[in-house]
């Protein structure tokens, strides 16, 4: 599987995350869902899943809010940070959900869509100690029940094309593409070279075709 970014960096993203959603919160009395809300609307979103230095090592997590409200909500923030004995549930969401957006190399809009900010508060009760996979498998299976159809056929879809044209243009027989976008035959083990023609004729990379 291809991640977001360099798994060196995978450490400061998921700390900065969690310090930004713990400051959010219990110091700037921002509610979750807002702070969700700001920073999906936000560049910085982004910019860390594109994996930019800066926004994955380069900033704290007190940072990261102060940039968040001035973009979004064109407001500066002086408030001080307070000391905590031990890591929030606030902290641990914004841990999480970084290693899962690492991981996957997901976009945060769709991965907060499959699973809310109350959501997220629920699982931190058995999640919180548990191995960090037991989270990437609810989060997965979420991400499924939110998005039912393949990437091939909503990419599909959004370029206006029938099964019947795919077929006809790329050369991948109509069958086949049948059978993908039913989850009958898995897209990841497809050819290389059917992916490529696939995407190709849809006009998108490899990556968007392969199902996290």
């Amino acid at each position: 599987m291809t991640h977001a970014y360099q798994e060196i960096y995978l450490s400061n993203a998921q700390s900065m995350l969690g310090d930004a959603f713990d400051y959010a919160v219990n110091t700037c009395n921002i509610t979750g869902s807002d702070f969700v809300k700001m920073f999906i609307a936000s560049s910085i979103s982004k910019r860390m899943e594109n994996g930019e230095p800066a926004y994955i090592a380069g900033k704290s997590g007190i940072e990261l809010v102060v940039e968040i409200v001035a973009e979004t909500m064109r407001k500066e923030i002086h408030t001080e940070p307070q000391v905590h004995f031990g890591r929030s549930k606030e902290y641990w969401i914004g841990w999480a959900v970084a290693y899962y957006q690492w991981h996957s190399s997901r976009k945060f809009s769709a991965i907060f869509k499959a699973v809310s900010f109350e959501d997220l508060q629920q699982m931190y009760y058995t999640l919180h100690e548990a191995d960090i996979f037991k989270f990437v498998g609810i989060v997965d299976a979420r991400m499924k029940e939110y998005f039912p159809e393949t990437n091939l056929k909503r990419i599909r879809a959004a370029y206006g094309c029938t099964q019947a044209e795919l077929a006809q243009r790329s050369g991948i027989s109509l069958r086949s593409i049948q059978m993908y976008e039913q989850r009958n035959k898995d897209i990841n083990k497809a050819s290389v070279d059917t992916v490529y023609r696939l995407a190709k004729t849809l006009g998108c990379t490899m990556e968007d075709l392969i199902e996290k």
